[in-house]
């Protein structure tokens, strides 16, 4: 069984954090409607969807992706690069150890999920303003002895290592290759983001259908040129708060037994 975590919409929404986009006026009644349409698609795509529920003390709560990372034996809780985010682990880890054991990021690490991209036993790690060296070096140390390798990617121009790439087919990326270096993607076929669409880079790969923002056509044009297919949601209200539709969900597979 396949599941589809997320966490509801804050109500404080409008209070979130950016980085790179200027602060506008944000509906979080309408980002909440955007939310439940982005978890009906992940239904329609094979996934239960597990929700932890919103917290109005903190507006980010939503971009569930930033807090913890699921892999196949472990559940590891990370430390997001922004202080205010880092309470919104605490629920997440709760309802986490239905499915996974679970180990933590320490402090002074910081390290979001963002800014991890899984292929295969290796983890790539974006060298970002929200995670720090030390927060890749605590990450490999956790998930060495299970098999995984951590590479380093240097990312520029962009919040999180997703926002420039991510999969969307078993040997594919979707890329926006001003926003980072595209050294260790060699061996992955890349499909490059529309030039009039930079942010069109974030995609989530369900394994068949990736479910993709409807506000970048061009992009969405040239996935489909690739052979991807795409369920297209609209989720411009969150794409206000720095929100893609990576960071709405975490997915994995429900252990057996």
């Amino acid at each position: 069984m396949r599941i589809a975590m997320t966490r509801g919409v804050s109500p404080a929404l409008a209070r979130c954090e950016l980085a790179f986009l200027p602060r506008v006026a944000l509906d979080a009644g309408r980002a909440r409607d955007q939310h439940r349409e982005y978890e009906r698609a992940l239904r329609d795509l094979g996934c239960t969807v597990v929700s932890v529920a919103a917290d109005p003390a903190l507006p980010d709560c939503v971009f569930i992706e930033d807090v913890a990372l699921v892999l196949d034996e472990v559940a590891v809780l990370l430390r997001p690069g922004a202080p205010s985010r880092r309470p919104e682990a605490a629920a997440v880890a709760e309802a986490l150890a239905v499915y996974r054991p679970l180990r933590w990021i320490a402090e002074p690490a910081t390290i979001d999920g963002g800014d991890v991209l899984r292929i295969g036993r290796t983890l790539f790690v974006g060298r970002s303003g929200r995670t720090s060296d030390a927060g890749a070096a605590a990450l490999a140390a956790a998930v060495a002895p299970l098999g995984y390798d951590v590479q380093g990617v240097t990312v520029t121009g962009c919040l999180h290592l997703k926002s420039a790439v991510t999969q969307v087919g078993p040997d594919t990326v979707l890329v926006n290759a001003a926003w980072m270096g595209t050294e260790p993607l060699a061996g992955m076929r890349r499909v490059e983001v529309d030039p009039a669409e930079p942010h069109a880079a974030n995609a989530l790969w369900l394994g068949g259908d990736v479910i993709y923002p409807a506000s970048f056509p061009r992009t969405i044009e040239r996935l489909q040129a690739a052979g991807v297919s795409v369920r297209a949601v609209d989720v411009s209200e969150l794409q206000k708060a720095e929100g893609a539709v990576t960071c709405c969900s975490l997915v994995f597979e429900a252990a057996e037994g």
